[in-house]
C-alpha cells in the first residue's frame, strides 16, 4: 500500500499539551514528527500548550497527527477544535474520543453490550467521606484498584491492599480528576492489543502480554525503566489471543472509536476469562510504547505505521479528502 506522500500536505504533529502525560506527549510526538519526515512528509512540531490552534489554518495546515495524551488532546477537546477548524486529524472524533477518555463511561458502554470488565464503584466528588470510601472494598473486595476516572500513563493509581490505605489512595486519585474509580482487582495475565481501521474494517493486532516486576506497571515501568518484559508473540494458546482479539475489536467499534486505538485488558488466573480495562485513543508512540511494538511483530514498521495512521486522517464523517474538496 503506498502513500503520496505529496497529497498529505502540510502536516501539524500535535505534541505536548496541558495534561499531566506532556512529558510521553513530546517523547511520542518527536518519534513520529522523525518517522514522518523520513518518509518526505512535510511535518512540524506543534505544542498546543505554547500556540494557539488557531494558527494551524492560519499557516495552511492540511492535517494534523494527535501525539498529545490525557486530557485537552485525547478527550474529544482537540478533536472538536480541529473539527471546527475543517483540519483532518488521526485517530478518533469527538464523541468517541470523550467517552474513551472517562473510564466509568467506558464500563457503562462496554456493560450495556454485555462485555466483561471488572466490577466497578465510583466516588464522586461529594462522595470522598471515610464512611463512603469504607464500603467500597465490602462490595469489591481486596486487593482493589483506585484511579482516576479520567486521567492515563498511571498517574493517581494505587493498588490498595488493606482498609487503612484506602483514604489515601481516594485522595491521590482525586488529585488528578474529582471522580475516582475504584476497580476490582483481576489477578491473571496483563495484555494489550491495538486495533487499527474503522468500523467493519477494523482489525486488531498481534497481543502483547505485559511482565512487569511484582506485577506494577506503573508510569516508571512504562516509560522509564527497562525491567518490564513485552512478550511478543504473547505466548497465550492461539484462541485464547483470538478471542481477546475479537473482544477488543467488538469494544472498539462499540465506543465509535476510528483510526487506531488500544484496549487493555487482564485475564483472569482462575479461568482464563478476559476483561476489558480501558480503551487508549491516543496510544503512545515512545520507544518503550506497545502499539509500535505490535505493528513490528505484524511486519509494520514503526515510519510505515505513522505514515499510515496520517493517510487515514478524517474528520467526524468526513474523510481528508472529501474535507480538502470543501
Amino acid at each position: 500500500m503506498s502513500t503520496d506522500v505529496k497529497a498529505l500536505g502540510k502536516v501539524a504533529v500535535l505534541m505536548g499539551g496541558t495534561s499531566a502525560e506532556r512529558p510521553v506527549s513530546l517523547m511520542s510526538g518527536q518519534g513520529v514528527l522523525e518517522a514522518l519526515r523520513s518518509q518526505g512528509v512535510d511535518a512540524h512540531p506543534f505544542d498546543p500548550a505554547e500556540r494557539d490552534l488557531g494558527d494551524l489554518k492560519r499557516e495552511g495546515f492540511a492535517r494534523c497527527f494527535i501525539a498529545l495524551h490525557g486530557r485537552g488532546g485525547e478527550d474529544g477537546t482537540v478533536q472538536g477544535a480541529l473539527e471546527l477548524l475543517g483540519i483532518p486529524y488521526t485517530g478518533s472524533g469527538v464523541m468517541a474520543s470523550a467517552v474513551a477518555m472517562d473510564k466509568v463511561m467506558t464500563k457503562r458502554v462496554w456493560l450495556a453490550e454485555g462485555l466483561p470488565t471488572p466490577q466497578w464503584r465510583r466516588l464522586g466528588a461529594g462522595q470522598h467521606s471515610l464512611e463512603a470510601i469504607r464500603t467500597v472494598p465490602d462490595a469489591l473486595g481486596l486487593p482493589v484498584i483506585v484511579k482516576p476516572a479520567r486521567e492515563g500513563s498511571s498517574f493517581g493509581v494505587t493498588r490498595v491492599n488493606g482498609y487503612s490505605d484506602m483514604k489515601e489512595a481516594v485522595s491521590l486519585a482525586a488529585q488528578y480528576d474529582p471522580d475516582v474509580l475504584c476497580e476490582e482487582f483481576i489477578i491473571g495475565d496483563e495484555v494489550t492489543c491495538p486495533v487499527l481501521g474503522e468500523g467493519d474494517a477494523a482489525v486488531a493486532l498481534p497481543v502483547v502480554r505485559i511482565q512487569a516486576p511484582d506485577g506494577n506497571y506503573d508510569f516508571e515501568h512504562k516509560y522509564v525503566s527497562n525491567d518490564t518484559r513485552y512478550l511478543l508473540p504473547s505466548g497465550l494458546p492461539e484462541a485464547e489471543e483470538r478471542e481477546i482479539q475479537r473482544i477488543v475489536v467488538q469494544a472498539y467499534r462499540l465506543l465509535g472509536c476510528r483510526g487506531w486505538g488500544r484496549a487493555d485488558l487482564m485475564i483472569r488466573a482462575s479461568d482464563r476469562k478476559p476483561f476489558l480495562l480501558e480503551m487508549n485513543t491516543s496510544p503512545g508512540m515512545t520507544s518503550h510504547s506497545l502499539v509500535p511494538k505490535s505493528a513490528a511483530h505484524a511486519g509494520m514498521s514503526y515510519e510505515a505505521l505513522c505514515l499510515h495512521l496520517l493517510a487515514q486522517a478524517s474528520l467526524d464523517g468526513r474523510s481528508a479528502a472529501e474535507a480538502a474538496g470543501h
